[in-house]
């Protein structure tokens, strides 16, 4: 194939994904607005409903990492450990280095079969996003503003909602609040300076206030913390771009479980030891450059068939009428109805591109940069 085909076959397939997620999506919020008249008759229902509806969203992305790009993910981990995953509920805490950082996160929810129930802590503009936003919005995802001060009530108020949340869940966290650029990693370590506290080579200093009211509101409901540091082999930068072009990513994800009593209850001593945890991520990290492995046994969790045959469900359902549509404008000869097609495709490969642009690492948040920016006012 030359390489004009290659790309115009790369487009399409391009489209025809978003377009399977992005109307799947929207039918999915749809239904999930009609579960609402649920919740003063039976809160615990509506919550398994949104479950399983949320999982028919967010397995179409799994499905992409797992199926379409056979992305390998190796688990390091101890084994007595393994077999407590996705049978208890925990706190996930995760390194924020990579642009599908978020969903390798999702893919180790999948293999342990809570990712309908997975809960994020998440900043508020996202909540307004059709799909993705509006499912969370339905699960009952803990969004902040990113001021603490403002924050921290309806932070507290909607961790204590889950404490009787009927589904194992995990509760993901990313303590470092943004994701990690070299300008954000020099900011980090000039607060870690002024503040007496150890500099990080590989994060950036984890903000702990959010963690220690996470711990605080959901003991005795979560069993444990699982402290998860993701890595990629042979210096590999993956995207999401990539990812939807189908290229192979090698994943290497180590889990340490540590039982949530280990966790101080006082809020000034779980904060000194997060700080502590994040140095051991960072010679863990450490390690694996020196060596490409992590200090524990590799396992690699076989891959579960619902997130492919969801995706063909939905596949199935949406293209029959999108290519008799297609057939019925070319046959009708019509200028202004080709027109508006390819003012659709159009409009549809700008939402390809913005959807994308939102994972891209150089077009992040600059909440880190923001925050210097304000202490030296």
């Amino acid at each position: 194939m030359d390489i004009v085909g290659f790309l115009k076959s790369q487009f399409i397939c391009h489209l025809l994904i978003c377009y399977i997620f992005i109307v799947s999506g929207l039918i999915i919020n749809f239904i999930q607005l009609f579960t609402l008249i649920l919740w003063p008759i039976n809160k615990q229902l509506f919550r398994r409903i949104n479950c399983r509806l949320a999982y028919c969203i967010s397995s179409q992305m799994v499905m992409l990492l797992e199926w379409w790009s056979g992305t390998d993910c190796t688990l390091y981990t101890d084994p007595e450990s393994y077999h407590k995953y996705g049978k208890e509920n925990a706190i996930v805490i995760l390194n924020h280095n990579f642009e599908i950082d978020f969903l390798c996160g999702w893919n180790f929810c999948e293999r342990f079969g809570v990712l309908g129930s997975s809960k994020v802590l998440a900043k508020k503009e996202l909540s307004y996003m059709p799909i993705i936003g509006w499912m969370w919005y339905f699960l009952e995802i803990v969004f902040c503003k990113r001021k603490w001060e403002e924050d921290r009530k309806t932070v507290m108020q909607k961790l204590l909602n889950l404490r009787d949340y009927p589904e194992n869940f995990w509760f993901l966290i990313h303590c470092e609040g943004t994701r990690f650029t070299e300008q954000k990693h020099q900011i980090s370590m000039q607060v870690a300076e002024a503040k007496g506290l150890p500099k990080l080579k590989y994060h950036l200093l984890p903000r702990t206030k959010g963690f220690a009211v996470t711990v605080q509101c959901l003991r005795n409901v979560v069993s444990a913390v699982y402290d998860s540091t993701l890595n990629f082999r042979n210096n590999e930068n993956p995207t999401l771009l990539g990812v939807l072009n189908g290229k192979k990513y090698h994943a290497d994800l180590y889990v340490r479980r540590i039982p949530l009593e280990e966790v101080p209850e006082d809020e000034q001593e779980c904060s000194n030891w997060l700080h502590k945890l994040y140095q051991e991520k960072d010679a863990f990290q450490e390690e694996y450059y020196r060596t490409g492995i992590y200090p524990a046994v590799p396992i690699v969790p076989p891959r579960r068939p619902w997130t492919l045959l969801n995706w063909l469900f939905w596949a199935l359902l949406l293209l029959y009428p999108l290519f008799k549509l297609l057939i019925n404008m070319i046959n009708s000869g019509s200028s202004l109805t080709l027109a508006s097609f390819a003012f659709v495709i159009v409009i549809a490969s700008v939402g390809v591109r913005w959807m994308i642009g939102v994972t891209e690492i150089n077009k992040g948040s600059t909440y880190g940069n923001n925050d210097n920016k304000q202490k030296h006012k």
